[in-house]
């Protein structure tokens, strides 16, 4: 990126540089909280794709400027220690991204409501935009939906088993709700991947640099053109159906299986702070309890059960709008 020029002057006449500082994209080391100081490991995956964004912004912060070639801005990267923890494992990253669940208020009946991602896509893998487009699972998608079919199959039997209607979700949801001996499932285009318009499609790096707008944690009310939502819509449309679940399913488990950026609203619905962006691996399990509107976000991005696989490292985090 060229060096734009800003400059501002002080009251007393005074000329002072702009300095913007940016951190370093995440690394594996990051994501498992282990302590690298002055070590050398590269961005992972998820660290790639914020440097991607983070450079569409300042990009187009530099074209707007009211000057240009007036200053120079430097941009430097500042490094954050990281606290000591495990070795990198999926297991770790799902206990990182889960905070604290608070305690359902005595005498209230929720629902328990466990949101999971589909399985990988061919789309996934090579970071294309699929949002409502509709691939199937690729093999590795399928082996994933085994696994945690398996899992849940061990767990608390769940008296139904929704899910979006695009062929990604429903045959994950078929494979669990066949392993738990569920014969309600319910095909909904409700629990559908945000609608990306004009960017069904594209490569994510190509719809960064078109569009670094659109991919602003920011810009919630930022439609996409071309019949495309913001992420206000998208989590107005997942909220009020899982509250329309809970509300039939007081006292009950359901499975909802659902896609990235859907689940990434409905763990943010629930808790603001919850630090998901990027970490819904697929197949990750979220658990809420939601009941009179009140929602408890229990767990978020569980994906102990891929321990048992081979696709592990190389499993895609989600970008928003791929998944």
């Amino acid at each position: 990126m060229p060096p734009a020029t800003l400059q501002h002057g002080g009251d007393d006449g005074e000329w002072f540089a702009e300095v913007v500082v940016v951190r370093h994209g995440e690394t594996s080391w990051n994501a498992s909280r282990i302590v690298q100081g002055q070590m050398d490991p590269q961005l992972n995956e998820t660290g790639r794709q914020q440097a991607v964004v983070s450079n569409a912004f300042l990009e187009a912060a530099s074209q707007s400027a009211a000057n240009p070639g007036d200053t120079t801005v430097l941009l430097l990267v500042s490094v954050l220690h990281v606290r000591e923890s495990t070795p990198p494992t999926m297991a770790g990253r799902a206990r990182a991204a889960t905070s604290p669940p608070a305690s359902p208020p005595p005498g209230k009946q929720f629902a328990e409501v466990v949101v999971v991602r589909h399985g990988e896509t061919s789309w996934n893998a090579t970071r294309t935009i699929q949002g409502q487009m509709d691939p199937e699972l690729n093999d590795t998608g399928r082996r994933q939906a085994l696994v945690v079919a398996r899992r849940l199959s061990r767990e608390a039997k769940p008296a139904a088993v929704y899910s979006s209607d695009l062929k990604r979700a429903a045959e994950t949801a078929q494979t669990i709700a066949t392993a738990c001996g569920v014969s309600s499932l319910v095909l909904d285009p409700a629990l559908r991947e945000r609608h990306m318009g004009d960017l069904h499609g594209l490569a994510f790096d190509d719809a960064v640099r078109r569009n670094p707008e659109i991919f602003s944690s920011y810009s919630r009310t930022q439609e996409i053109p071309g019949g495309g939502e913001s992420l206000d819509q998208l989590s107005k449309r997942c909220v009020s159906y899982l509250n329309t679940v809970a509300e039939k399913h007081k006292g009950e488990r359901v499975i909802v299986v659902t896609h990235g950026a859907s689940t990434e609203e409905l763990c943010i619905h629930a808790d603001p702070t919850s630090p998901v962006r990027g970490k819904l691996y697929n197949t990750s399990i979220c658990v809420f309890r939601i009941g009179g509107g009140e929602w408890i976000l229990e767990k978020a991005g569980d994906v102990g059960h891929l321990d048992q696989g081979e696709f592990l490292e190389d499993a895609f985090g989600g970008d928003g709008v791929s998944a």
